[in-house]
């Protein structure tokens, strides 16, 4: 049996992260987390410490710190859920989002989602764009950070692959084990003819929005776009009806 039919679309929670730097400037680092950053900037540009800017290290924080998580915090959970409706074959996609300037809280309040309505990794899966490289790991590590107990359904220091065959990766099913490739979540709407999630704001302008507007809703709407797209790929890899505008419902 496939990753595609192991578990029932109804026991699937699919999600969405969206993060951005720890603090707005550079500058609001600690010295010691300043001089890790720019270790960490040496890292990634391959240049020594003498050729690299200060403004460029300033830069580079406020865009690219927000993927790290030791640099970076969680300010949106974005689920979606398929349920059935009483009198209609067609499923429905209930969106939901926890997001919060506080950290912990999102985090505590979507492992209380887990926790009572998908707890069991026999009977439950949770569904992402490339989770287990990023959405996976980095909630699990700011619970630490934030010194959360980890849901039972995301306890997986340590485990086996097989053991971990409730994280379904869409980006995993689409390599069909071709390890050299990265492909996003836009392009693979695109292929399938999916409409695009990317109408407002990208990934890349979260930590700005966060910063400069602190508009939490603006970036809900856009992390709930990603994980109605996710469902639409799913769907499509496993040759099901894409859902129309009127089977998505949004809970708040």
């Amino acid at each position: 049996m496939s990753a595609f039919d192991v578990y029932d679309i109804y026991n699937i929670l699919f999600l969405d992260i969206e993060t951005a730097p720890c603090v707005q400037e550079f500058d609001d680092l600690s010295d010691e987390m300043q001089e890790l950053w720019r270790s960490k900037c040496r890292t990634m540009l391959k240049r020594p410490d003498d050729d690299i800017e200060q403004d460029e290290l300033e830069e580079l924080f406020k865009t690219r710190a927000g993927i790290y998580s030791e640099y970076g915090k969680i300010i949106c959970i974005s689920v979606g859920f398929l349920t059935r409706q009483q009198d209609s074959k067609e499923p429905i996609l209930r969106l939901k989002s926890f997001s919060n300037h506080l950290e912990a809280t999102v985090i505590e309040d979507f492992a209380d989602l887990l926790n009572r309505h998908f707890n069991s990794p026999d009977k439950f899966a949770v569904c992402g764009h490339n989770i287990k490289e990023f959405d996976v790991p980095y909630i699990c590590r700011r619970s630490l950070i934030n010194q959360l107990p980890l849901p039972k359904m995301l306890d997986i220091a340590g485990r086996k692959p097989w053991e971990t065959k409730h994280l379904l990766d869409t980006l995993e099913m689409w390599k069909f084990g071709d390890i050299k490739n990265y492909t996003s979540l836009r392009l693979l709407c695109a292929v399938f003819d999916i409409p695009s999630p990317k109408d407002d704001i990208s990934g890349a302008d979260v930590g700005q929005v966060y910063w400069e507007e602190r508009d939490l809703d603006r970036i809900a709407a856009y992390c709930e776009k990603d994980v109605l797209a996710t469902v639409q790929l799913f769907l499509r890899l496993k040759r099901l009806p894409l859902l129309r505008a009127d089977q998505v419902v949004t809970v708040r």
